[in-house]
């Protein structure tokens, strides 16, 4: 088993970049993919990015989206640039354990969650 933390959110102004950072801890070796995942109010949880682990691979919803990670810190990054008021929302750390999935970007494939991070973009 992963446990997650993610952090880095909260208040920015529209137009602005911003990094949220996920760190694993415990069985880090079966890791195939850490992504990040968001929530607005009302809404359902929305693929951002992913990450495929060893490889380095990314996978985005929109460009300006931009996954890292550290290999030897067990750390994935996301990097939100030109944000939007839109882009309001808990983003959740997760991560792809035992396995690879193509199916990516569904929420069921990811069983191992950070607590979320807020990240409030104003206009």
């Amino acid at each position: 088993q992963v446990q997650l933390k993610d952090s880095g959110g909260g208040l920015v102004q529209a137009g602005s970049s911003l990094r949220l950072s996920c760190t694993a801890s415990g069985d880090t070796a079966r890791l195939y993919g850490m992504g990040w995942f968001r929530q607005a109010p009302g809404k359902e949880r929305e693929f951002v990015a992913t990450i495929k682990w060893r490889e380095g691979i990314p996978y985005v919803a929109e460009p300006r989206f931009v996954i890292t990670k550290d290999q030897v810190n067990n750390a994935a990054y996301l990097q939100i640039n030109s944000l939007k008021p839109e882009d309001t929302a808990v983003y959740y750390c997760a991560a792809l354990y035992g396995q690879w999935h193509w199916n990516y970007r569904e929420i069921d494939p990811y069983k191992h969650w950070g607590q979320g991070t807020l990240v409030t973009v104003a206009s």
